[in-house]
């Protein structure tokens, strides 16, 4: 007995220190970890929420899904952003290393900004003339059917496409109530496109166009298995879809649409164009600043253009010279598919020289397309679609080829350094193979750094042996005198009154482009207000780094080191690009001191 007496109390306290343990808080998750597990889930969401991007960057787990944009999920989508930014303050920044800071800082600037933004209700128009759901047959070029899941998928993106075009409906009838709906000029650009998508056959719809190319492995059966419900998915919802939509836009949106084409006429506009300034550009420069600021551009530009002039000798007006150059037939390739072979001829010469610049060069290829037709008459002279981050598509650089008349050779450098290398696919390829960042980070982006890097990357075109006669160079003056103006006629547009034709005239006096790009681009600014400023604002500032730096580090600066600097961290804020570049600079100038 005296043995269980004995053993009593140590099974007593057993079981009480069981009993503590089982009350005892759980070991607490430290900030880096919470930070790590918010940055996680919120892409998680971002994805879910947006399966047609989840697809774009080779994430086939959605790709049956078109994204809800029903009312509810939108505002549901924006609570969970309010919730994600409150549990992202209450992450203590102080134990956090600097990396870890810059991330929670980018993040809350980011999530604050698409809050700030969902107040003003441009989702209530969910199209323009440059894409929406009138040319969603254009992702067929941008996703793999390697697999009989593919097709599967892309069948049930079919059967749901009804539902989602009468969302763009429901969206579009909410904007007209709020009184939130595009001019009428650029939505007249739109009737075309829906058109275009009313055929006859299903076989001749874009919708049908990976069912005209299978892999070898699959069997004529399956092939005819799948191609059959394909067409009767596009005969059944997506035709009688496309005519719902038609009839809508055109009997109903379009007439509703405004007459003035600034974002001032919307409500709360003045607020509207004043925020969508600080999200393009990542400064809190004023419309009216950047008004000024792009006159200054223009002019400074313009003294270097006529330089050039006088340097050819013409003998003629500045207006004349513009004219001379967009009427001479030497300026002009007489079919698209010369166009098409110059372009990736340039490329292939740049290419080889790009380590005299950059130490850290992309794995991930890129090729030079032609812009779809269907969207080609109404969209500009070319862009940028970035790689698959799973290697499974190369990035692309989008040339415009319709009506080669008005494409001049001259830009031709300028604009395939800018979109291909080293502009877009450089900068964006580094980005996504930046493994470290957490992936908001690799595959989103600022548009001031961008578009910056794109703008600045022109002016590189001589190291890289472009711009060796004088008609290309006053190419790429061209180019920047085009991103100058830009900064005068969207500002002029949306803040100041100017109107459409006021913006043409102005645009057409001072750069040497062709009057079809110039109204296209117009009407670009008024479909997208804001964006077209980050251009010019980002490249001043990574030219003002550079000129700082190799003052500082005089015949020490390294040219390669600096590029890998500012593209060694992703797209960034301008303000966190330059305390990189300060950063930098203050360790090679510890390296050098005695």
């Amino acid at each position: 007995m005296s043995q269980h007496r004995l053993s009593l109390p140590w099974i007593c306290s057993a079981l009480l220190l069981s009993a503590c343990a089982s009350l005892s808080p759980a070991p607490q998750i430290q900030p880096a970890e919470e930070l790590a597990a918010l940055f996680g889930s919120e892409w998680q969401r971002n994805l879910r929420e947006n399966p047609v991007t989840a697809s774009a960057l080779g994430d086939r787990r959605y790709n049956g899904q078109w994204p809800d944009l029903s009312l509810t999920a939108i505002e549901a989508s924006h609570a969970a952003d309010l919730d994600a930014l409150e549990a992202l303050r209450a992450i203590d920044a102080s134990a956090l290393n600097a990396e870890q800071a810059l991330n929670q800082r980018l993040f809350e600037n980011q999530l604050a900004m698409r809050v700030e933004g969902h107040a003003y209700g441009q989702f209530l128009i969910p199209l323009n003339q440059r894409g929406g759901v009138q040319t969603l047959d254009e992702l067929t070029g941008r996703l793999r059917f390697s697999q009989r899941q593919d097709y599967l998928d892309w069948i049930a993106r079919l059967q749901a496409l009804g539902r989602y075009v009468d969302q763009h409906i429901a969206l579009m009838r909410t904007g007209m109530l709020a009184e939130i709906v595009p001019p009428k000029v650029i939505m007249e650009r739109v009737a075309p496109q829906i058109e275009k998508q009313l055929v006859a056959r299903p076989e001749d719809s874009g919708f049908y166009a990976p069912f005209k190319n299978f892999p070898d492995s699959f069997s004529e059966d399956e092939r005819a298995k799948l191609a059959n419900s394909g067409r009767a998915a596009i005969e059944e919802v997506v035709l009688p879809a496309y005519r719902r939509f038609a009839e809508f836009f055109n009997d109903v949106y379009l007439p509703a649409c405004r007459s003035s084409i600034g974002a001032s006429a919307l409500p709360d506009g003045e607020a509207f164009y004043a925020y969508r300034s600080r999200l393009y550009t990542t400064t809190e420069l004023s419309p009216d600043e950047i008004h000024q600021l792009g006159l200054s551009e223009v002019a400074r530009i313009r003294a270097q253009m006529e330089g050039i002039i006088a340097e050819l000798k013409f003998q003629g007006s500045f207006a004349e010279f513009l004219e001379f150059l967009r009427s001479d037939p030497q300026f002009y390739f007489q079919t698209g598919e010369e166009i098409l072979r110059e372009y990736r001829n340039i490329a292939k010469r740049i290419d080889p020289e790009l380590v005299k610049l950059f130490g850290t060069l992309p794995r991930m290829p890129y090729g030079v397309k032609a812009i779809p037709e269907a969207i080609a008459p109404d969209t500009t002279t070319a862009y940028y679609y970035p790689g698959a981050p799973d290697g499974s598509r190369a990035g692309y650089f989008y040339a415009n080829l319709y009506r080669p008349e008005v494409r001049p050779k001259f830009e031709m450098e300028a604009l395939t350094v800018h979109e291909a290398m080293p502009g877009h696919h450089l900068q964006i390829a580094i980005a996504q193979e930046l493994g470290e960042l957490p992936e908001f980070r690799r595959y989103s982006g600022y548009t001031a750094f961008v578009e910056g890097w794109g703008l600045y990357s022109e002016s590189l075109g001589e190291a890289l042996g472009l711009y060796t006669d004088p008609y290309s160079k006053f190419g790429q003056l061209t180019y920047e005198m085009w991103r100058a103006v830009r900064l005068v006629v969207d500002t002029g547009m949306h803040a100041q009154g100017w109107s459409r034709q006021q913006a043409i005239d102005y645009f057409k006096a001072n750069a040497g482009k062709a009057e079809h790009d110039i109204i296209n681009e117009i009407d670009r600014y008024i479909a997208w207000p804001g964006q077209a400023l980050a251009y010019k604002i980002g490249e001043l500032k990574i030219k003002e780094l550079r000129a700082r730096a190799e003052t500082r580090l005089a015949g020490n600066f390294d040219i390669r080191a600096f590029h890998d600097t500012v593209l060694g961290a992703g797209a960034v804020p301008l303000d966190v690009l330059e305390d990189r570049v300060e950063a930098w600079m203050a360790a090679a100038e510890a390296e050098r001191a005695p």
